[in-house]
């Protein structure tokens, strides 16, 4: 593999900054290239994992093009002010026709990338450069409102990634950390979380970039890839049946990462059916590719609460439609005593009262591994079903219809809709020793949303859990639990309130897209196991970050706070990175507006002879009316302050 550093010039003087990553024959036979266009600094964050990468396509007969997103990383011009903007699209569409210009290609791109790299592949897609002719997107959403980070279901989250992207988009590039007036000037740029919390409710700010309702737009191929244990795989299936371009569709037992080098696992080689997609579309290659199953799901099969497994058990299957024609869809009614059975039982309600700080257990999104639900089950209405008499497969959208309504608490001085409580449902399995493993689950607000809402019945609120797949083992209990506060991974409402659920024949039920037990046998798919690492020479690195590890504490005034922190660190042959994140939440269940944010995060650059250190503080608090904002950044280089900047903010609540 040939690795080279190029400059590719916009059309306002700006110039991007690419890593190619080429075959050793480019030079005398051209090849197709593959874009992935990111914010995440190329030359230190992102090396090692993209010369892995990019070093099993070269091999396959592709050219690798790592971008930095203009202001970012070593690339030049000014920072967008925000994600997926009209310039950060353009500027892609000049990059792609740039790369199919190149002497070593053939004049075929394709766009691909995790997260980000999928989410904009996507969005690029819809401009249709002439020279893309596919894309594959991992873990990325089609909805920025409702399923990207910002808004979990549409309802107000903050997590690490909002501490992570403003700290970043400070610092210098790398290798040589200038501190020249255009380095310096990135300290002066808006945090983007300004944006985002000024936009609290959907529109036109976050539909700009949304593939989602009109999927009629994408014309492009496009192959999905998602995780049973990702907060972003809704999209898949929505796009599968949605999207008139060809879609291929892979999601296994994987969190937000790449399927080689997923934790939990099993990992596969996955890159082998991604060079497949590329051979077809980019080199014209009938290898068979689009006449399979355009559907390969990994089945999950029960496993007791854990969040350091390793391997989710389970196997591979084949598709033709997420979830298959022949899922039959299942009504169990939620009963007054806590049951859950496929007779509706007599009219009745059950009230509930919000708990702003329960539900810890759940996690910090819909994904990744959780802990025994019984915690979050505490604060809940759960509905048990009797032990099962069969094994009893899912796979597709699990939905929960709501019949209840919310009412403020006494005192409430609030806006005029802060007895609007939120809903929360969790699906779970319930082993014969009590344990609980969540499957799915999803929140949304308490007004219907057209855009979004399936079909229910008459007088109920529809709540689409994420898609998931599970097969609950023959003995054990369904369990739906519904709530009104999922906190910290929602931001809690600001009043006291409580919520009256309605059973009953026209009551809360749940409807389950159930497999039939008596279906034919299926070829298992195969995947090679994952190649060992390539890491670039001279390259090293140690700790994590993430997976977030939640430490509860409670105090005796009745605040409840949850932590968590993270480091890790990287050598280079031109010196040394090591970054460190804090993130803490608070709240009081009788004061819930009065929760709060605290985050942290410090990055130190060892350098011959130069040590700099950047550092960020970001506050998140508020009280019955409005949130308080406060971001704070700091440059040092060898212990002298080179450059501070602060911003406040005070937003109206809108959903917050």
């Amino acid at each position: 593999m040939i690795v080279r550093q190029a400059g590719i010039p916009m059309p306002d003087g700006a110039v991007l900054a690419a890593t190619l990553y080429l075959p050793a024959d480019a030079g005398t036979a051209p090849v197709p290239a593959l874009l992935e266009y990111l914010p995440y600094r190329k030359d230190d964050a992102m090396l090692a994992r993209d010369h892995d990468l990019y070093g099993y396509l070269a091999r396959s007969g592709y050219a690798g093009a790592r971008v930095d997103i203009r202001g970012t990383g070593r690339s030049g011009g000014t920072l967008p002010g925000g994600e997926y903007t009209e310039t950060e699209q353009r500027d892609a569409e000049t990059v792609i026709a740039w790369l199919a210009a190149q002497p070593w290609c053939t004049g075929a791109v394709g766009m691909w990338g995790i997260s980000w790299g999928g989410f904009n592949a996507i969005q690029v897609a819809l401009r249709r450069p002439p020279a893309l002719k596919a894309i594959l997107a991992v873990d990325a959403s089609d909805d920025l409102f409702h399923d990207d980070v910002h808004y979990i279901d549409g309802l107000p989250h903050l997590d690490e990634y909002a501490l992570m992207i403003d700290h970043l988009n400070m610092l210098p590039p790398a290798p040589d950390f200038p501190l020249d007036d255009e380095a310096l000037a990135r300290m002066d740029t808006e945090p983007w979380l300004i944006g985002f919390l000024a936009q609290a409710q959907d529109g036109p700010f976050w539909r700009r970039a949304s593939l989602r309702p009109d999927y009629g737009r994408l014309t492009v191929p496009a192959y999905l890839i998602g995780g049973w244990y990702d907060g972003y795989r809704d999209s898949v299936p929505r796009m599968l049946a949605h999207v008139p371009a060809p879609v291929k569709v892979l999601i296994g037992p994987w969190n937000h990462t790449y399927p080689h080098n997923a934790v939990p696992g099993p990992a596969i080689e996955w890159r082998a059916d991604a060079v497949r997609w590329w051979d077809h579309w980019l080199k014209g290659a009938e290898n068979g590719i689009m006449s399979e199953p355009p559907v390969t799901v990994y089945v999950r099969d029960w496993h007791p609460p854990d969040v350091d497994l390793a391997e989710i058990p389970g196997h591979w299957r084949q598709e033709q439609a997420l979830p298959p024609e022949r899922a039959e869809l299942r009504t169990w009614f939620c009963g007054p005593e806590g049951s859950l059975s496929a007779s509706p039982p007599a009219a009745s309600t059950r009230s509930l009262r919000c708990v702003p700080s329960a539900g810890v257990a759940a996690g910090h999104w819909w994904g990744e591994l959780t802990a025994d639900q019984r915690e979050a089950d505490a604060w809940s209405l759960t509905f048990d079903s009797g032990p099962l008499e069969a094994d009893t497969e899912i796979l597709g959208l699990p939905r929960v219809e709501l019949c209840g309504s919310t009412e403020p608490g006494p005192g409430n001085t609030g806006p005029e809709n802060a007895g609007a409580l939120p809903w929360f449902a969790r699906l779970s399995d319930v082993a014969p020793d009590g344990t609980v493993t969540l499957i799915t689950g999803a929140g949304r607000a308490a007004v219907a949303d057209p855009l979004r809402d399936p079909p229910a019945a008459a007088g109920a609120l529809p709540l689409e859990l994420h898609v998931t797949s599970w097969v609950f083992p023959r003995g054990h209990r369904i369990r739906l639990a519904v709530s009104n506060a999922t906190w910290p991974m929602i931001w809690p409402t600001p009043s006291p309130a409580t919520a009256e659920l309605r059973l009953g024949p026209a009551g809360t039920r749940l409807v389950l897209p159930v497999i039939p037990a008596a279906e034919p046998a299926r070829p298992e798919p195969r995947f090679p196991a994952p190649g060992p690492e390539e890491p670039p020479d001279g390259v090293r690195h140690w700790g994590e970050i993430l997976p977030v590890r939640w430490t509860v504490h409670r105090d005796e005034a009745g605040t409840v706070s949850v932590s968590w922190r993270g480091t890790s660190g990287s050598e280079f042959p031109w010196g040394r990175v090591a970054d460190e994140e804090y993130l803490r939440y608070e709240v009081h269940d009788d004061r819930p507006a009065q929760a709060s944010a605290h985050g942290e995060a410090r990055t130190e650059v060892h350098l011959d002879g130069r040590l700099l250190v950047t550092s960020s503080t970001l506050d998140l608090d508020g009280d019955e009316t409005s949130l308080r904002y406060r971001f704070r950044r700091e440059l040092r280089c060898d212990g002298l302050v080179i450059r501070e900047r602060t911003w406040e903010r005070r937003f109206p609540r809108q959903g917050w």
